[in-house]
């Protein structure tokens, strides 16, 4: 057997639970840590927070990397996989999100309001109010399918007197001239329902509905209206929207302007491929996926769930002394109109993230300029370093790319790191006036009465983020298993062999998640018990490939007049390419690029998606991780603090 079929066999498929919760890093905000529950005080900086244990009345500095979420706000339907959502549930979750889209132009629609739109529409008046709690507990359509009799876990357990109590403290208290805080509305509102007799709401929960309040409307109704009319004026030549973080992301793809050599003879194989996502707000670089692999919808998956995660443990892992501090859901991408982004599955997973997307306009360029603009700087970084290829060949002249290049691909990711994160995040960028990382702190805290964004809520699970994004394929499940390109996939999944779509009465057809750079295993997601599980390949001498080698094997067993699906061939053809490969790689260029890239889908086969390695090592511990030293930033926030709480963040205990 092979190293993957022991290991398969040893562990057996294992599982994954979809957790798609967030942890929200506001003041007020309970949290878990590892020494005790803690109420958050204050939010010092993109690492750290003041917060005040509930046992002790003891205050520490705690890392935000540390903290887990302990309000349990209820999200429904959060935890499963939108294929696993029915056509007919989903039409219902539209039909419902088309009766309150006219009430959601508004924080707080008025009674009047909502019972007109019932009357429209023959509802009752308390089901409009239940759907837009649903939605807004989620922000996504998802949350609006219809739940299972019973009480759900994941049903929003706000009582509608609460959620009317709610809206009329921020209509009649804060969204005045006065500015009261956001906590002051949250003890507003919890004396209204004690005095009422109402279950008082989490303070997550009144924080969620404030921020939800577009920002425009927040300023103008809270006395600044001059500022909001210069926020949110339409500048001419600029690109339309972008107005605060996260607003919006442009994501498009570029090969980048070096040679790099491969792992093992250091000789030159080509420009590998950059597929990059910027915040139009700050222009800070928000995500990334690197490879060797053509533009595809994987890359632009990759990328996206690069740009969702916090990026602290992936710097950590390349040894990186910077800091990245952006990550969560943009409100909306934009993107061009090529085949890989227009894909089913990558649809899919933004519907999931509520993320809208949005198609850059033919021959409208401004729609695309900060992309491109930054696509431009970095090249233009790289241009200094050995191998590069210049923008052009009247640049490049005389000098010879492949015999300067020295960088393999992880070691040009290593410089490419630097250079975002220490260089151009730091640089003051022209159009701006100040540094990206600037821009975005200020837009996220606030600046001169300007109220920030706020800190986006932090993903816990990682893995969740990689699974969500990868290609969908709909099979259904046979005695012998699952069938994917003429390959079959372990019978572990009996329970649902034979089973009926109970609408069709045909056989019922599943989702599974593969990742187009590691065959050897799908994902299937089990609506039971609301957790993927691993299937590995059923013949387990197979090695671990990416679709790519896979085609090709086949294009090769049916050149040579024998059966593309004959399993033994096939695996004949992969190992005589391998081989032929490994023996030509010193001699071409092709050669040492198809070992390269082979050794690149291995490493991911054997070692997760990036995020996902980086969130394991901080889960192990490793030792390197844990002792190094702190970030610049971080080190800077603590020199201002006084000693003893210092204390508290290095050791993780409390203090007085």
């Amino acid at each position: 057997m092979t190293d993957r079929a022991n290991q398969e066999h040893d562990e057996g498929p294992h599982s994954v639970v979809i957790r798609r919760r967030r942890i929200d890093v506001s003041s007020g905000v309970l949290v878990r840590h590892d020494t005790g529950v803690f109420r958050i005080a204050e939010v010092l900086d993109f690492n750290t927070v003041t917060a005040t244990s509930v046992q002790t009345g003891r205050t520490s500095v705690l890392l935000i990397s540390d903290l887990e979420h302990v309000d349990q706000d209820p999200q429904p339907v959060s935890d499963i996989d939108i294929n696993a959502i029915t056509e007919t549930d989903w039409r219902v979750a539209q039909t419902r999100m088309a009766a309150i889209e006219p009430l959601l132009k508004t924080k707080s629609p008025t009674r009047a309001a909502v019972e007109a739109r019932a009357q429209e529409l023959g509802v009752g008046t308390a089901t409009l109010y239940r759907w837009i709690g649903r939605y807004r507990s989620l922000d996504a359509v998802s949350a609006l399918v219809p739940l299972k009799r019973g009480w759900q876990h994941g049903k929003s357990r706000i009582s509608r007197s609460a959620q009317s109590i709610i809206d009329e403290v921020i209509n009649t208290y804060y969204l005045t001239p006065e500015r009261p805080t956001a906590q002051k509305v949250v003890r507003e509102v919890q004396r209204i329902c004690l005095n009422s007799g109402v279950d008082a709401p989490s303070a997550t929960a009144v924080r969620q509905r404030i921020d939800r309040i577009p920002e425009r409307e927040r300023l103008r109704m809270r006395g600044q209206r001059e500022r909001a009319k210069t926020k949110f004026m339409p500048t001419p030549g600029t690109t339309p929207g972008g107005d605060y973080p996260l607003a919006i992301y442009q994501i498009d793809h570029t090969p980048l302007d070096v040679i790099v050599v491969d792992d093992e003879h250091r000789k030159p194989i080509g420009r590998p491929w950059l597929t990059i996502a910027i915040d139009e707000y700050s222009r800070m670089v928000a995500g990334y996926y690197m490879s060797f692999d053509a533009p595809s919808i994987t890359s632009v998956g990759m990328c996206l769930a690069n740009a969702l995660v916090p990026k602290d443990m992936w710097l950590l892992k390349h040894g990186i002394d910077a800091e990245w501090p952006i990550w969560g859901r943009p409100k909306k991408v934009r993107w061009d109109n090529g085949p890989d982004f227009r894909s089913d599955s990558v649809r899919d997973a933004c519907n999931l993230y509520n993320i809208d997307v949005e198609f850059r306009p033919v021959k409208v360029p401004r729609y695309g300029g900060y992309i491109e603009r930054l696509q431009g700087s970095l090249l233009r970084e790289l241009h200094d370093l050995p191998g590069t290829t210049f923008s052009n060949v009247e640049q490049r002249q005389e000098y010879d790319s492949e015999g300067r290049a020295v960088f393999t691909k992880s070691e040009l990711e290593n410089q490419l790191l630097r250079i975002i994160c220490n260089e151009y995040h730091r640089r003051e960028h022209r159009s701006l006036g100040m540094p990206p990382l600037r821009q975005f702190e200020l837009g996220v805290f606030g600046h001169g009465g300007n109220p920030g964004t706020g800190m986006p809520p932090r993903p816990t699970d990682y893995m969740s983020i990689y699974i969500d994004f990868l290609p969908t394929i709909w099979r259904t499940v046979q005695n012998d298993g699952v069938e994917i390109d003429k390959r079959y996939y372990a019978d572990v999944l009996r329970p649902w062999i034979g089973a009926l779509d109970p609408e069709t009465g045909k056989g019922l057809k599943h989702p599974f998640r593969r990742d187009p750079r590691d065959i050897s295993s799908i994902w299937f997601f089990d609506p039971d018990l609301k957790e993927y599980f691993k299937i590995p390949l059923a013949d387990p001498s197979f090695p671990s490939c990416s679709i790519w080698e896979l085609q090709l094997a086949k294009q090769q067993v049916k050149a040579a007049g024998f059966d593309p699906s004959d399993s033994k061939a096939v695996l004949r053809s992969i190992t005589e390419r391998r081989e032929l490969t490994k023996e030509s790689a010193a001699r071409t260029k092709q050669a040492r690029r198809a070992a390269q890239r082979q050794a690149e889908h291995q490493r991911i086969a054997e070692e997760g998606p990036a995020p996902v390695q980086a969130q394991k090592s901080a889960a192990r511990g490793d030792r390197d991780l844990a002792q190094r030293p702190a970030s610049a930033s971080l080190r800077s926030t603590l020199t201002q603090l006084p000693s003893s709480l210092v204390q508290g963040v290095v050791r993780g205990s409390d203090i007085a």
